[in-house]
């Protein structure tokens, strides 16, 4: 059994900059925190990314870790409990565009927009939160990869993977190309 020192040793060792303490700590701990993230967050896929996000946040603050206020495993519960109520919070702050809005046009459209529209709708309403948000804020909102990275509190990359995920259940949906990824 790996005790509270072993722990407090490898932040020790990722606040010096080595990597392999990281992945220890990682494969020690993550699936328990992906457990409470996922009670947390009532979805799999979210907590999966809440725990990357909170395991890097680990590592570039490892040298904030302090022993004297508890266990490494309290430090990273606690980081993570903190982040994922930041996620809910601001999953309720962040107002949804009306996707029916976006699309409104003229009364003398042709029909065939219309049935293209409905499609885009029922793609984007069918996708999952994580991707319809960092989508509507691209595109509707016009913010930009940081700016959405700031607003969701997820790292730069985690919001370029979901646009492209979301991207492509999109045109999979509305039959523009192929298979969907799950991102």
């Amino acid at each position: 059994m790996e005790t509270h020192e072993d722990d407090a040793h490898l932040v020790s060792a990722m606040g010096e900059g080595d990597r392999d303490a990281l992945a220890r700590l990682y494969d020690r701990h993550a699936p328990a925190l992906r457990v409470k993230a996922a009670r947390l967050l009532g979805d799999r896929r979210d907590a999966e990314d809440l725990v990357h996000d909170v395991m890097l946040e680990v590592h570039r603050h490892a040298s904030d870790y302090d022993d004297a206020r508890g266990s490494v495993r309290a430090w990273m519960l606690t980081r993570l409990r903190s982040r994922a109520l930041d996620r809910l919070k601001r999953a309720t702050r962040v107002t949804s565009v009306d996707p029916a809005r976006l699309f409104e046009v003229p009364c003398d459209e042709d029909a065939s927009a219309s049935a293209d529209r409905s499609r885009v709708l029922r793609a984007l309403a069918a996708l999952p939160d994580a991707q319809r948000v960092v989508l509507e804020l691209t595109y509707f909102d016009g913010c930009s990869s940081s700016e959405i990275a700031a607003r969701v509190a997820a790292p730069i990359g985690t919001v370029k993977s979901r646009v492209a995920a979301g991207l492509a259940r999109l045109r999979a949906a509305c039959s523009l190309t192929g298979p969907t990824t799950d991102d």
